[in-house]
C-alpha cells in the first residue's frame, strides 16, 4: 500500500525520478474522498465479471474510472512472451500500442512491475520537464497528453493477479485533486479486482491462439493436384468450439503415386493436438521410405505404441496411382476406421471392405490392403466418425442415410460431394451437438 504523504512514499524499493517539480505527494486534501467512491471497486467486479475478450475488458475499465476517479487513465499490461509494454487508454480510451521493455525497466513504471509496489509523483506547473510523468508513462504521445493536465499527480498502481503482477493502472489527476490515503487504498482495491478479469481474458485469448496455431497444423494448408486427378476436402470443428479438433487429413506424394491419410485420435483439448501431431508425423515418416498403406499403418502403430500412450488412432490410408488411360488404381488399409465408399459414374455406391485394428494398442500390428479401380468420373470418400454419428433427433445419421445421399451427386466432383454430406449431416442435426467432422474425396478426371 502507499499511504498519503509528503515525502517518499513507504514501500518503494526505489526514490521517484529526480529533477525539478518531481515528488511523491499525498494527504487528505482535495475532492477524491473514499466516500465517494467506495462502491466503486464494487461496480468494477460486477462489470468486468464474465468478460474474456481482453479489449472490451480494458475499455469498460478505463470507462469506469475516467473521469469519475481519476482525470486521465491508462492500462499498462506486460506481454512477457514478446517482451513488450501495451499500453491501453489516455485521452481516447480506445488507443491502443506497445513499446519495448527493456528501456522502461528504469522508469517508475518498470519498478512497479518488478516489485509489485506503486509508486506516487507530483509533476508541478512550473517544472521545466517532464521528468515525473516520463517515469509512469513510457509513451511520447500520451506523455503529451498529460503534460497539459499539470499541476498533476500520477499514481501508478500493480496489477496483480494469482500472485505475479502482470501491469501496471495509471491514474492521473490534475490541479488540486491530489490523491489521499483513503483513494489510494482504493486504487489497489480498484486495480486488484481488475486484474483478476485482465488477466483471465489474457489467458482466454492466449489459450484461442494457442488452439488455432495447433488446429491450423493439424491440416495441410493446400490441397496439392494430382495429375487426370481432382481432391477436395471439408472439416467442421465440434459445436463447442472449445477444444482443438482430433481429426486430421494429409495428402503425401508426388508425380503418379500419391498417399492420402485421414484420421481421427482419442481424446479433446491439447492433449489431442500432441497426439494428432505425432501420427501425422509418423505418417510422413513412413511415406517417405515407402507408400504402402499397410506399412504406413504398421509404422504408425509401433511409434504410438511405443510411446507408452495408452491412447490410440483411428486412420484409414488409400494410395493412389493415376494411369495413363484415364483410370486409377487405388490401394486401401484401414486402423479401426470406417473403410472408404466408392460412388461409381453411374451412382453405384460401393463400400470397401478393408478392416484392421486401431493403432497404438498393440505392440505390432498386421493390416490387410484392399484394392480397387476407379474409373474416369468415379468418386471416393473418406470420412471420420463424426458424419455417421452425428446425432439427431432420429439417433445416429448412420452410413445407411450416407450411401442413400451420394448417388444424385455421381461424377459431381469432389468439391460438391463434400460440400453436400457436410450439409446433409449439419441439417439431421438441427442445431445439436457434434464432434468434429472431416471429409476427404477423391475424384478421377479433370
Amino acid at each position: 500500500m502507499i499511504p498519503g504523504t509528503t515525502g517518499p512514499a513507504a514501500g518503494i524499493p526505489a526514490p521517484p525520478l529526480d529533477g525539478p517539480g518531481a515528488r511523491t505527494r499525498g494527504g487528505d486534501h482535495g475532492p477524491g474522498r473514499s466516500g465517494q467512491h467506495a462502491e466503486l471497486a464494487d461496480e468494477v467486479t460486477t462489470a468486468l465479471a464474465g468478460s474474456l475478450n481482453l479489449r472490451r475488458t480494458v475499455l469498460r475499465l478505463v470507462d469506469l474510472l475516467r473521469p469519475r476517479f481519476a482525470d486521465w487513465v491508462l492500462v499498462v499490461l506486460a506481454d512477457h512472451r514478446l517482451g513488450r509494454l501495451s499500453l491501453h487508454g489516455g485521452t481516447d480510451p480506445t488507443f491502443t500500442d506497445s513499446v519495448a521493455r527493456n528501456p522502461a525497466e528504469d522508469l517508475g513504471v518498470g519498478r512497479v512491475l518488478r516489485s509489485g509496489q506503486g509508486e506516487l509523483l507530483h509533476v508541478a506547473p512550473d517544472s521545466p520537464t517532464t521528468d515525473g510523468l516520463d517515469s509512469l508513462i513510457p509513451h511520447d504521445a500520451l506523455r503529451a497528453q498529460a503534460v497539459d493536465l499539470r499541476p498533476a499527480d500520477v499514481l501508478g498502481v500493480p496489477l496483480t493477479a494469482r500472485g505475479s503482477t502482470i501491469g501496471v493502472l495509471v491514474l492521473l489527476r490534475g490541479g488540486d485533486r491530489g490523491f489521499p490515503a483513503e483513494d489510494i487504498a482504493l486504487a489497489e482495491r480498484i486495480a486488484g479486482r481488475a486484474a483478476t478479469a485482465l488477466d483471465s481474458a489474457r489467458l482466454y485469448e492466449d489459450r484461442s491462439r494457442v488452439a488455432s496455431v495447433l488446429q491450423a497444423g493439424l491440416r495441410p494448408p493446400s490441397l496439392p493436384r494430382i495429375p487426370g486427378m481432382r481432391i477436395a476436402a471439408g472439416f467442421r470443428a465440434a459445436a463447442d468450439h472449445s477444444d482443438i479438433s482430433g481429426d486430421f487429413y494429409d495428402v503425401h506424394g508426388h508425380g503418379d503415386d500419391w498417399l492420402l491419410a485421414l484420421g481421427d485420435v482419442c481424446g479433446k483439448g491439447v492433449e489431442a493436438a500432441v497426439l494428432n501431431g505425432r501420427a501425422r508425423q509418423s505418417i510422413r515418416t513412413a511415406v517417405h521410405f515407402d507408400r504402402s498403406p499397410a506399412v504406413v499403418l504398421g509404422a504408425l502403430n509401433s511409434a504410438l505404441y511405443d510411446d507408452g500412450d495408452a491412447r490410440f488412432v483411428t486412420a484409414v490410408c488409400t494410395r493412389v496411382r493415376p494411369g495413363a488411360d484415364g483410370g486409377a488404381e487405388v490401394t486401401v488399409a484401414v486402423a479401426g476406421h470406417p473403410p472408404p465408399i466408392v460412388l461409381r459414374a453411374d451412382g453405384t455406391v460401393e463400400e470397401l471392405t478393408a478392416r484392421g485394428i486401431v493403432a497404438g494398442v498393440r505392440p505390432t500390428a498386421t493390416y490387410t490392403e484392399v484394392k480397387d479401380t476407379l474409373a474416369t468420373g468415379d468418386t471416393l470418400l473418406m470420412f471420420t466418425d463424426g458424419i455417421y454419428e452425428a446425432r439427431g433427433a432420429r439417433g445416429f445419421y448412420g452410413m445407411d442415410r450416407l450411401t442413400r445421399l451420394l448417388p444424385v451427386y455421381a461424377g459431381a466432383g469432389p468439391e460438391a460431394v463434400c460440400e453436400a454430406v457436410e450439409q446433409d449431416v449439419v441439417e439431421y442435426l438441427a442445431g445439436r451437438p457434434h464432434d468434429d467432422m472431416a471429409l476427404f474425396a477423391v475424384f478421377c478426371g479433370r
